[in-house]
């Protein structure tokens, strides 16, 4: 019986999606873990027309029920001036009935984020996910520097999660020390919810 993992993302260059398939993919190295991809609906100041129930491309738009069929979260987010995209703010502050009921308490969860630049606030986007994910009582997993490309990577990876720098015209291609730490996260994750103990 495999046990999900939601990887939870909203990407506007693609960046972050692909990212997220990375974290995916190390999900599903563990044994009886699967990841279930999900994204956040864009948001808009002024609403012309009710959301499509399904985006165009990508994963399908995630709902309540995800976060609390899932033993896991990966979450991550594009830099918004080193916070999170007003997209998955909005989705979090959506989810007080999930804090009140305790739906994510215990419950591990790590972070990835992409960036046009190296100092374009990564680690300051990826503390901004942390918190809403304390207030849920989850439990945060990072990418320790047992990991030796922790050590060598020369653009995304921190300590915090997974990263990626793109550029400033977004042509930047996912590195292979990025892609080995990404999938290195969502190893560490699977593993984590796994040995926390899964719902039977």
């Amino acid at each position: 019986m495999s046990h999900d993992v939601l990887v939870l993302y909203y990407s506007r260059t693609g960046h972050t999606a692909q990212l997220a398939r990375l974290v995916a993919r190390g999900i599903e190295e563990v044994p009886g873990m699967r990841a279930r991809l999900r994204q956040v609906p864009p948001v808009a100041p002024v609403t012309e027309i009710a959301m499509p129930p399904e985006p165009e491309e990508g994963a399908p738009y995630v709902t309540r029920a995800d976060l609390v069929e899932c033993v896991g979260v990966a979450m991550g987010s594009p830099t918004r001036f080193g916070n999170m995209a007003a997209p998955l703010k909005h989705f979090l502050d959506t989810t007080g009935a999930e804090w009140a009921s305790g739906a994510l308490a215990g419950k591990p969860a790590a972070l990835f984020t992409s960036t046009s630049t190296m100092h374009g606030g990564q680690e300051s986007t990826l503390l901004t996910m942390a918190l809403p994910l304390l207030h849920h009582g989850m439990l945060l997993v990072g990418i320790p520097f047992t990991e030796p490309a922790l050590s060598t990577t020369t653009s995304g990876g921190t300590p915090y999660g997974a990263s990626h720098v793109a550029g400033h015209r977004g042509d930047q291609a996912i590195t292979e020390v990025e892609r080995e730490l990404a999938r290195a996260l969502g190893k560490r994750l699977a593993d984590i919810a796994r040995r926390l103990g899964t719902p039977a």
